[in-house]
C-alpha cells in the first residue's frame, strides 16, 4: 500500500515534472494502434528510459561526411542517420529488431509524423511565442542529465550499496540554524552541541539530553532515537556520521540543513533484506467517531477469527479489505526493506519467520492490518539495483557533492577566470537593506568591474547586481546572517548559475544525442497542436461528422445483455429473513448521524438564528449524498397541545420550506408530527419541547449494510449496479431472468435481486459516444494522412532502407 510506505527522516526529493510527452504521440506510435491516453503512458516511460540512457556521459557529436538520404518529402531530404538514430533507441531491444517488417512498419510511422510536423511548420507554428515558451521548458529538463558528474554518481551509489548491507540503530541531537546564517549565529550553535556532546562523551545520558535539549520536535517523544535506517533514508552528512561511527560512541558534530547534530549509534546489525508481505486492512484513522472506530476493530478481529479457523486469506481479502489496490490480488504489496513502512507494520511483517504466517492485528496511523509472509530475500547484486541507486543518489543531498564536482569541471572546462579584488568591492556594498529584500545598487562604469570570465565572455559588478532582485524574497526568509554573509552566498550561487547557464547554452553544439532529443521534442510540440486541430478536437465538436460516422458504423457498438441486479453476500442463512423484510421499507435509517433540534419559541413559527444553524447542518449533509432521505418531525409543547391546533405540522413545513431555500430537493423531504401529549392540571410547559427533528435515511443498501454489521462486523456485504455477464461471478452462475435467486459460495450466503434485464442491442449515439469519437479520430487521421501525402511527396530510397535490415 503507497500510502504507507514512507521515509522517517524527511529528505526533500523533486517529483519528475515531465508532463505526458508530446513528442512520441504519433512518431513511436500510430494512432491507429493505441489510444492517446495510452500513447501518453507510454511516451512517459520512454522519457524515463532516456533519462537513464542519457545520465551517462554523452558523447559529443562527430562529423560525418557519408551521410546517406532515406528519403525525400516535398523534395526536402531525411537522413538515414536521423532515422536510424530514434529507431535504435526506441527498438533496439524489441525481438523483431532491424527485421525487415520492423523496418518497414517504423519508417511508415516516421514518415507519417514528419508530414504532420512538415504541415506544422508551413502554418507557421512553429514561430508563435506559446511554442517557443513550451519548448524553452522541456529544453530545461532535458538539459538535466547532462549537468551531472557520472564519476560522482558512481562513487556515491556503489558508496550506497555498500552501506545498504548494513542497518544502524542511532539517537540523534539537533541544534537547528539556518545554512545561510550568520558566522556568529552559527558558532553560537555550534558551541551549544559541543557543549552537549561534551556532557555526553562525558558519560551524560543521551537520551535525557536529546529530550531537554534537541530541537528535533520528535526527540520530546523518542528521547531522539530515529529507530533502524540504512543507506539513502538519511541527508547524507548524517548518514556519514552514522556508519562512520562505532557502536556506543558519540559521533562528532555534523552540519546539515538542519543545523548541528550529534548522535549516537545504538546497534548496528546486519540488513534484514527485503521482504513481501500481503495485509488485510480495514481503514481507521484518528479523528473518526468512535462508534466507527470500534467497529473497525470488531471487523478486523472478526477477520483474524475466520483466518484462525482455516477459511481463505484470498476470499477474506476481497471480501473485506479496505485497501483498493491491493485487496483483489491478495493484499499483496511491493517489496519493501527497513525504514520504508511505518515502524509498526514493519516490526510485525519482520517478525514474522515462515512464509505464510500471518500476525495479529496491527494498528497503523491509516487502520489496522493483518500482515502475511509472502517471501522475504537477501540483498540483490549491485549489477540489479544500479539504476535505481543512481537515480536516488541524483535526488538526495548526495547530489550537492555531485553539483560540487561538476561546476569544478565546468570552471576547468569553460576557462572560468575569477576577479577577487572586483569581488570584494561589490560584497562591500551590501547594507541591512539586502535582509530586507529591497536591495538595488548599480556603479558607474568606473566601477562597474569584472568579477569572472566564462571562455572570455565578461560577467560585471552591474550584471550582478542586477540579478539581486531575484533573491529578494528569499532574503526575508533569511535568518541569523549579516548582509555582507548573505551577499558572499548570493554571488556564489550567481557565478555557479552562470556556469551551469553557459554549459547549457553550449550543449546542442557539444552533444548529439541532446540534439536530438531537442529536435524530437520540438517536433512533437508541433504535432500535438496540429494533431489538437485537425484530429482530437475536431472529432469532439464535430458532431455532425462524428454522428454521420456512428450510423454508417453503428453495428460496432453493441451491448451484451444486461442485468440490474443487487447482491447481498450474507454470512449465515439466519440473516435471510431479516435482510428481506428491511428491503421493503426502502429506506433505512442513519443511525450514526444524530441532528440537533431547531427549537421555536412557545407560540411561534419562526426560525430563529439558532434554530437556523441546526437546520444548516442537516442541508451541509444531505448535500454529501444524493441517496439521503429526511424525515421532519415538528412538535409542540404540553400547553400548545391543548389547543388542538395544527402548530406542530406547521413547524416541521416551516423547517421543509427553510431546507428547500438552501438547495435541498423537496423530494427528498418527508414531513410528520410528534403524537400530542396535552398538559396535566398545574404542569409547566417544557420549552425543549417545541423543536422539530431531523431524522436522516438512505435509500442506499450501505446504510442497510451498517444496520447488519452492528452485532458482527462482516454479516453483510452489498453489491449494486448493472452488469454485463462476465462483469460478476455470482451472476455468472445464476439464469438471467428478472427474479430472486439465493446461492451458497465459501461459507456464505449471496441473495441476488435481479429487477431488469435489458436485451442485446446496439448502443444509442450517447451511450457509444466515447468509443465512436476514439474510432472516428483515427478515421479522420488516416484521411488527414493521405492529403498530406499528396500535399507533400514522399520519395523512399529503399536501397538505403534495405541496408539498415540486420540478417539473424
Amino acid at each position: 500500500m503507497r500510502e504507507i510506505m514512507i521515509h522517517r527522516f524527511k529528505i526533500s526529493c523533486t517529483k519528475d515534472s515531465l508532463k505526458a510527452i508530446r513528442c512520441f504521440v504519433t512518431f513511436l506510435f500510430s494512432y491507429q494502434m493505441i489510444s492517446i491516453r495510452s500513447v501518453f503512458t507510454s511516451s512517459l516511460m520512454i522519457a524515463a528510459v532516456i533519462a537513464c540512457k542519457t545520465s551517462q556521459k554523452p558523447t559529443t557529436t562527430q562529423s560525418n561526411t557519408a551521410n546517406p538520404i532515406i528519403e525525400t518529402i516535398a523534395g526536402k531530404p531525411v537522413y538515414v542517420s536521423e532515422f536510424n538514430y530514434v529507431y535504435k533507441k526506441n527498438n533496439a531491444s524489441a525481438k523483431d529488431a532491424y527485421t525487415s517488417a520492423s523496418i518497414s512498419e517504423y519508417l511508415d510511422l516516421f514518415t507519417n509524423f514528419k508530414l504532420k510536423v512538415k504541415e506544422a511548420e508551413a502554418l507557421g507554428l512553429d514561430s508563435a511565442e506559446s511554442f517557443k515558451k513550451e519548448l524553452e521548458g522541456y529544453k530545461k529538463q532535458l538539459a538535466q542529465p547532462y549537468l551531472t558528474e557520472k564519476s560522482a554518481t558512481d562513487i556515491l551509489a556503489k558508496e550506497a550499496y555498500e552501506r545498504m548491507k548494513e542497518e544502524v540503530n542511532a539517537s540523534h541531537i539537533l541544534i537547528t540554524v539556518a545554512p545561510e546564517a550568520d558566522p556568529a549565529d552559527s558558532l553560537k550553535a555550534y558551541n551549544k552541541i559541543l557543549e552537549l556532546r561534551n556532557k555526553a562523551v562525558a558519560g551524560a545520558d543521551f537520551e535525557k539530553l536529546a529530550a531537554e535539549n534537541s530541537q528535533d520536535p520528535s526527540a520530546k517523544s523518542n528521547n531522539g532515537n530515529l529507530g533502524y535506517f540504512s543507506s539513502l533514508q538519511m541527508v547524507y552528512p548524517f548518514e556519514n556520521a552514522a556508519f562512520n561511527t562505532k557502536v556506543g560512541s558519540i559521533s562528532n558534530i555534523i552540519r546539515t540543513r538542519f543545523g548541528y547534530h550529534i548522535l549516537k549509534v545504538n546497534n548496528r546489525r546486519k540488513s534484514q533484506g527485503q521482504i513481501r508481505a500481503a495485509h488485510i486492512m480495514i481503514r481507521a484513522t484518528a479523528g473518526m467517531p468512535a462508534a466507527d472506530s470500534i467497529a473497525a476493530k470488531q471487523k478486523i478481529e472478526e477477520i483474524y477469527a475466520r483466518l484462525q479457523k482455516g477459511e481463505d486469506w484470498n476470499q477474506l481479502s476481497e471480501q473485506f479489505s479496505e485497501d483498493v489496490n491491493s485487496k483483489s490480488k491478495g493484499g499483496e504489496l511491493p517489496w519493501f526493506s527497513t525504514g520504508r513502512m511505518i515502524p509498526s507494520f514493519e516490526d510485525a511483517a519482520y517478525a514474522l519467520v515462515n512464509k505464510g504466517d500471518y500476525a495479529k492485528p496491527v494498528l497503523t496511523p491509516y487502520g489496522w492490518h493483518i500482515i502475511k509472509l509472502l517471501e522475504k530475500k537477501e540483498l540483490e547484486p549491485y549489477t540489479e539495483l544500479e539504476a535505481g541507486i543512481k537515480t536516488k543518489v541524483a535526488r538526495d543531498s548526495r547530489s550537492e557533492l555531485n553539483k560540487t564536482m561538476l561546476i569544478q569541471r565546468l570552471k576547468k572546462d569553460n576557462t572560468f577566470i575569477e576577479y577577487p579584488k572586483a569581488m570584494d568591492a561589490a560584497i562591500a556594498m551590501a547594507d541591512s537593506t539586502l535582509l530586507l529584500g529591497v536591495w538595488t545598487k548599480t556603479v558607474d562604469a568606473a566601477n562597474n568591474g569584472v568579477l569572472f570570465t566564462i571562455n572570455g565572455e565578461k560577467y560585471t559588478t552591474n550584471d550582478f547586481f542586477k540579478n539581486i532582485t531575484s533573491f529578494n524574497r528569499r532574503a526575508r526568509e533569511a535568518k541569523n546572517t549579516s548582509p555582507a554573509q548573505y551577499m558572499k552566498t548570493i554571488y556564489k550561487q550567481y557565478a555557479e548559475d552562470k556556469l551551469v547557464a553557459y554549459e547549457e547554452a553550449h550543449l546542442e553544439t557539444k552533444y548529439e544525442d541532446y540534439r536530438m532529443l531537442v529536435k524530437e521534442y520540438r517536433d512533437g510540440i508541433l504535432l500535438f497542436q496540429l494533431m489538437d486541430e485537425k484530429v482530437w478536437s475536431k472529432a469532439i465538436e464535430d458532431t455532425t461528422g462524428l454522428k454521420e460516422f456512428f450510423k454508417t458504423n453503428q453495428s460496432n457498438y453493441k451491448w451484451d445483455t444486461r442485468a440490474h441486479a443487487s447482491i447481498y453476500s450474507l454470512a449465515n442463512e439466519s440473516l435471510l429473513g431479516n435482510l428481506k423484510q428491511e428491503l421493503k421499507k426502502e429506506k433505512y435509517p442513519v443511525a450514526s448521524v444524530i441532528f440537533a433540534n431547531s427549537f421555536f419559541k412557545s407560540g411561534k413559527m419562526e426560525l430563529d438564528e439558532a434554530a437556523k444553524k441546526a437546520a444548516d447542518e442537516v442541508v451541509a449533509k444531505m448535500k454529501t449524498d444524493k441517496n439521503y432521505l429526511l424525515q421532519i418531525t415538528g412538535a409542540v409543547d404540553s400547553k400548545e397541545a391543548l389547543l388542538k391546533m395544527p402548530i406542530a405540522i406547521g413547524r416541521a413545513n416551516v423547517a421543509r420550506t427553510y431546507l428547500i431555500s438552501k438547495g435541498v430537493d423537496s423530494t427528498r423531504l418527508m414531513v410528520a408530527t410528534a403524537p400530542l401529549v396535552a398538559a396535566k392540571k398545574g404542569e409547566k410547559a417544557k420549552d425543549q419541547d417545541r423543536n422539530v427533528v431531523y431524522t436522516l435515511y438512505s435509500k442506499s443498501t450501505k446504510a442497510l449494510e451498517n444496520i447488519f454489521n452492528e452485532t458482527a462486523p462482516l454479516n453483510l456485504q452489498v453489491t449494486e449496479g448493472v452488469f454485463q455477464k462476465a462483469d460478476n461471478e455470482t451472476l455468472k452462475a445464476l439464469d438471467w431472468k428478472v427474479g430472486e435467486f439465493t446461492t451458497n459460495k465459501d461459507g456464505r450466503v449471496y441473495y441476488t435481486v435481479i429487477s431488469k434485464i435489458d436485451a442485446a442491442r446496439m448502443k444509442t449515439f450517447e451511450e457509444a459516444k466515447g468509443l465512436a469519437i476514439s474510432d472516428y479520430q483515427t478515421y479522420l487521421e488516416k484521411e488527414w494522412i493521405k492529403s498530406l501525402k499528396q500535399k507533400y511527396p514522399v520519395t523512399i530510397n529503399q536501397p538505403e532502407v534495405d541496408k539498415l535490415v540486420q540478417k539473424k
